[in-house]
């Protein structure tokens, strides 16, 4: 089997988006100002995305189509750039919390006032409450003067 992957580099107010299987990246821009939209900025890696009109094919998969499994020829991963802004928030996750919590509820937590900590505890909590049981894996990540002139 293989595993699945999400992560961002950033450096000043440019990042760049790792992702490689169904863990998930989701960008929210100046947060605060709710309610501010809830962007996607990864792509899953599952054989429906490679099916026209899955939806309309009975019992077709939800198997990923590319995962990091070790082998000498890799799997390359999807890089996004992103520009990052002072008061962005980014989510980065596993399909434990995507599979299982509706994006309104993604976007609502996201929004809130609460320290990244706090809405990760949030978000992973409403991943159990709606039936997550595997792998409930989340970081949330708050913009700020710091990260974006390079100072700690």
């Amino acid at each position: 089997m293989g595993t699945t992957m999400v992560a961002v580099l950033w450096s000043g107010d440019t990042g760049v988006l790792a992702n490689v299987g169904d863990s998930r990246a989701y960008l929210v821009r100046d947060f605060r100002a709710a309610p501010s939209p809830l962007t996607r900025v990864s792509e899953d890696h599952v054989y429906r995305q490679l099916v026209s009109d899955a939806g309309d094919v009975p019992n077709l998969p939800e198997k990923l189509a590319r995962f990091l499994d070790g082998r000498a020829d890799g799997r390359s991963p999807d890089l996004t750039v992103l520009q990052l802004r002072l008061g962005d928030r980014l989510l980065l996750c596993s399909d434990g919390l995507s599979s299982y919590v509706p994006p309104d509820l993604i976007r609502s937590a996201l929004n809130s006032a609460d320290s990244p900590p706090h809405v990760a505890d949030a978000l992973i909590g409403a991943a159990l409450d709606h039936g997550g049981h595997d792998n409930v894996t989340v970081m949330v990540i708050d913009i700020a003067d710091q990260a974006l002139d390079g100072r700690r």
